[in-house]
């Protein structure tokens, strides 16, 4: 299971990383701007590292915990670029804390060895589905803010401490937008051309991964219709996209866990 597959060099990234990452998350209040903003830029870097040694290594593993890690470092990417845009989104100690964990679960959980793929499209293949995790993760991100932001106005708390709500709403519904994109970019694919990426054989079957693949894409497309017809927003909207987001994470990870952890096998 832990450390005896990994690398001496991919166990000090992680713990480097996964340190880096406790520093903004545990002293948030403590640090100063640029301290905090160094910390995290340190702690992203040494992320990346241990994403490209462990996919790109002599021994490439893959499985439910590098697809978290993964997905936090794509949601931890999308926050470095949105605060340059909007200073005021503050997101940083829950974000962190999100990366320590996923970092260390990715080390104690390095999934199974990669065989060589059938079809050189294969790895974009999985790039899609993986960058479709982002983009929904941001998106609930960007749902989680728009909570505390209602919060806050209800207590009457400062009007002008992080993002307007409406400036929120419209970043979550454009995450969702394209996360839908590239879902069914990724569930068509997967639908036309399943021998042609994993070989003579492998043929579409209806196996837990994809029905809870396709609830996911009916959730998401159900929230994008309700927003267009009916301008679904507020509580409803947010109810659907995690009810979705739900279903996509046990569609991939989900079943990957059980077959890793629960069963302890291979796919």
């Amino acid at each position: 299971m832990i450390l005896a597959s990994a690398s001496p060099a991919s166990v000090v990234l992680a713990f480097a990383a996964a340190a880096a990452y406790a520093v903004p998350a545990a002293l948030a209040r403590r640090l100063s701007e640029q301290a905090a903003r160094l910390a995290l830029l340190a702690a992203w870097l040494l992320h990346a590292a241990v994403l490209v040694a462990s996919l790109l290594g002599e021994a490439p593993r893959f499985g439910f915990a590098p697809a978290l890690s993964v997905t936090a470092w794509l949601v931890l990417t999308v926050y470095a670029v949105e605060r340059k845009l909007f200073p005021k989104l503050e997101a940083r100690w829950a974000l962190a804390g999100l990366g320590a964990a996923a970092v260390l679960l990715a080390l104690a959980f390095p999934g199974n060895t990669l065989h060589v793929s059938a079809s050189p499209w294969l790895p974009l293949h999985w790039a899609l589905g993986i960058a479709s995790y982002g983009l929904f993760a941001a998106a609930v991100v960007h749902a989680w803010l728009m909570g505390r932001a209602e919060k806050e106005m209800r207590q009457a708390a400062d009007p002008h401490s992080g993002l307007p709500l409406l400036t929120l709403e419209r970043l979550t519904f454009r995450f969702v937008g394209a996360g839908f994109v590239l879902l069914s970019a990724t569930l068509l694919a997967g639908l036309f051309f399943t021998e042609a990426l994993y070989g003579q054989g492998k043929a579409w079957k209806w196996d837990h991964k994809t029905v809870f693949s396709v609830l996911s894409w009916l959730a998401f497309a159900l929230l994008l219709l309700g927003r267009a017809r009916f301008g679904w927003r507020g509580r409803t909207a947010v109810r659907v996209l995690y009810a979705g987001s739900l279903l996509l994470l046990l569609a991939y990870v989900g079943s990957r866990f059980v077959l890793e952890v629960v069963l302890g096998r291979a796919p």
